[in-house]
Formats: C-alpha cells, sequence, structure tokens
C-alpha cells in the first residue's frame, strides 16, 4: 500500500498539520502493469483521518510498474477522481 499524505510544515513555530490523505492499494495485474485501487480520505486533520471515511473511491488500471515513476500513478490516481488543472 502506498500512502500519500499533504503535510503543511510551518515556518513560524516547526508544527506540521495533516491536509490530505490517501490511500493507493495493489489491487492486480502483473509484473509489469499494475491495477490499483484508491481512496481518498475525508477531513482536514489527522484525527480525521484517523477514522478512514472515504471520500472519493477510484481505480488505476494497467499502470506500468516498473517504467513509470510512482509520481505518474499518484497523478493518474488523483486526475481519475476529478482532481488537477482543466477539471471540473
Amino acid at each position: 500500500m502506498i500512502i500519500v499524505s499533504v503535510q503543511l510544515l510551518s515556518a513560524r513555530d516547526g508544527s506540521t498539520q495533516e491536509l490530505a490523505r490517501a490511500y493507493i492499494s495493489n489491487e492486480g495485474g502483473d509484473a509489469t502493469l499494475g491495477d490499483y485501487g484508491v481512496e481518498i480520505l475525508r477531513g482536514r486533520s489527522s484525527e480525521d483521518f484517523a477514522r478512514r471515511t472515504v471520500l472519493k473511491r477510484g481505480k488505476v488500471l494497467r499502470h506500468p510498474r516498473q517504467r513509470e515513476h510512482v509520481w505518474n500513478l499518484v497523478a493518474k490516481a488523483l486526475s481519475g477522481l476529478g482532481y488537477g488543472i482543466g477539471r471540473k
């Protein structure tokens, strides 16, 4: 499982605040192409995310595991759920 956590680090006092969390789970495929389930959690704090309430759920199919960097997988997961430039 890949956990994507977006955190804000305060330049003022050094504190951190978790703003977003997503889980990307391997659901199959083969050594070359992978299928993944994606969950975006509801909330704006680590305490919220600990409840594991799913806001959005989706899939990334046939992702080239070795050929593309993990950030490409994250981008596909977010884009497929409606996040990103040019999305409505």
